[in-house]
């Protein structure tokens, strides 16, 4: 009998229930890179040639103090909400396995790819220039098991320096680490595809100096050294499988890098299809078709995915394909966030451009399954009947991309379909009224008979382009949509109730993380678990202090409306 079946609680309350669910997939049918250490000590940045991992151990974060967890990911997992701030558990999760139970690993791994910005390969990006040290830098897995029947991977973010750190410190500040623990488990109660957060822990004693903005900053880049906090969150997936993973051994098999290169690729193939797909694709397949279904069942949750962050107005702003997980869903959040005033061109990546703004997404990802598709077609294995399907797949994507973001628009308008026209003259009208995206859908969800319920969602004029508001293309706008929800035939509050579903009420905005996160760093966390209560229930008709225009002084100022990338 287990010990977690022995307890009288359904939940695990200690480490070694955790370690009850260990399995090691990647290690166990994977290749450890040939030059590294069985103890992990391999922390100073070097060229990768060959493997799929490299066997890390983490640098524990020093005298760490518990901020947060998600009791939402916990209770999927069967984990007891008080496991997080055993001290067993927080040592884990903070960078210490020294005195994990078996069969949990003394040391993590972190895993190498490549790098393609908007379907162009770069390698320089590596301190060797050959794309051999470029990987996971202060990202270290540590842990991957079956809960409840479903695969995990977990991962430390800021656990230390790793062969690909390239030069770093390995490190991640208490500032982006709140940012990225509160937009994983929105991303989810919005029911957008993502990684999830388990826990979020801060250093008593350490600190790094990152450069960073003063305070009503408006430089475009950062204008000052700040001292800050070092902090742990912990990352969950089923996989950290990425495009520039496949990337890198798709090129590593194409200029014949070392003898099992072809080998390699065919095994980390296989164990995508076995992590991110099964049962969807079948095993009894062989394993050309398998492919080409992957290639299919990617596509399609790629393609899902960018539909559902343009309709909560995320925007990924460094969508290279590194940052493309290939189970689809979001990964990464480094420069990312939530639109407030509309605008196809938002981005608040200072290092980013046009092509990873708003509206570019679906042609952002485009490139990113390109890159995938050019990876996958360097396998050896497939016939020519086979290549002309992969080719076929990869060819449909802007037409099933535009029919995915058409039934998005008429879900958001409370429509089963949506005329194309009705849809533009909105977009002008938003943009040239200043509108806030998400104040004003929501608005619109209760169908409203008047312009009035909508003025709420209107900015200042200081802070919007254009002259003043053009009401009677508004009113026009409005009895066109109007006609159209009374032609669906169907009652009020069904209408009203799924557009609801699908525009929120509340997003992640960057003015209100920002004095989250100064609290925490001088250790008062009301904040940060004050936005994750409110964050964690987004569509529900809460009374809330975060459903508010962001305000004129915000706009321009570095850190809020616009960042460099997260540290």
């Amino acid at each position: 009998m287990t010990r977690h079946a022995a307890t009288a609680s359904p939940l695990g309350s200690a480490l070694e229930d955790l370690a009850e669910q260990a399995d090691y997939s990647l290690l166990e049918s994977l290749n450890a890179d040939p030059d590294s250490t069985d103890s992990g000590q391999d922390h100073a940045p070097r060229q990768v040639f060959s493997g799929h991992y490299v066997p890390v151990a983490p640098t524990p974060i020093g005298d760490p103090e518990y901020i947060a967890h998600s009791p939402t990911l916990f209770a999927e997992l069967g984990l007891a909400d008080e496991l997080a701030r055993r001290d067993d558990f927080m040592r884990f999760f903070s960078g210490d396995l020294s005195a994990a139970p078996a069969p949990l690993r003394r040391h993590g791994w972190a895993t190498g790819y490549a790098l393609s910005i908007y379907g162009r390969e770069y390698t320089q990006q590596c301190p060797f220039g050959t794309g051999n040290g470029y990987g996971d830098g202060r990202a270290l897995s540590v842990l991957e098991g079956r809960f409840r029947g479903r695969r995990w991977e977990m991962q430390l973010k800021g656990a230390g320096r790793t062969p690909y750190c390239r030069g770093g410190d390995g490190r991640a500040v208490l500032r982006s680490s709140v940012r990225e623990f509160l937009a994983q488990e929105h991303m989810h109660a919005l029911g957008v595809p993502t990684s999830r957060s388990l826990s979020l822990y801060v250093s008593r004693s350490e600190k790094v100096r990152r450069p960073w903005y003063a305070e009503s900053s408006s430089s475009v880049d950062p204008d000052r050294w700040v001292l800050e906090p070092v902090a742990i969150s912990t990352r969950v997936a089923p996989s950290f499988l990425r495009v520039g993973q496949l990337e890198l051994f798709a090129r590593r098999a194409r200029e014949q890098a070392h003898a099992a290169a072809v080998e390699e690729l065919e095994l980390l193939l296989r164990h995508i299809v076995e992590r991110e797909y099964r049962p969807e694709i079948p095993a009894d397949l062989e394993l050309a078709a398998q492919l080409v279904g992957l290639a299919r069942a990617f596509r399609g949750r790629l393609i899902s995915l960018v539909a559902h962050w343009i309709r909560v107005g995320y925007c990924q702003s460094n969508f290279n394909s590194d940052n493309t997980a290939l189970g689809g869903f979001t990964l990464d959040y480094g420069p990312f966030g939530f639109m407030e005033l509309f605008d196809p061109e938002y981005q608040p990546w200072t290092g980013g451009g046009w092509h990873f703004s708003f509206f570019n997404q679906p042609a952002a990802a485009q490139k990113n399954f390109e890159t995938f598709c050019a990876a996958l077609r360097t396998w050896p294995g497939f016939d020519e009947a086979q290549l002309e399907e992969l080719d076929e797949i990869r060819r449909g994507f802007a037409d099933a991309m535009a029919e995915e973001l058409a039934r998005m628009w008429a879900s958001k308008l409370g429509l089963t379909s949506a005329e194309p026209g009705l849809v533009r003259r909105l977009f002008a009208l938003m943009q040239r009224t200043g509108v806030d995206y998400t104040i004003f859908f929501r608005a619109l969800s209760e169908l409203p008979d008047t312009l009035e319920p909508l003025r709420a969602s209107f900015y200042p004029a200081e802070v919007r382009e254009g002259g003043p508001v053009d009401e009677a293309a508004w009113v026009a706008w409005l009895d066109d949509w109007r006609a159209a929800v009374r032609s669906e035939a169907r009652e009020r509050a069904e209408i009203i109730a799924g557009m609801k579903a699908v525009n929120p009420k509340l997003i992640l905005r960057e003015w209100q993380l920002v004095p989250a996160y100064q609290r925490a760093a001088s250790g008062d966390y009301d904040g940060v678990r004050s936005l994750q209560r409110a964050m964690t229930q987004p569509y529900a008709d809460q009374d809330s202090p975060f459903d508010a225009l962001k305000p004129s002084s915000a706009f321009g100022t570095g850190g809020v409306s616009h960042m460099s990338c997260s540290s």
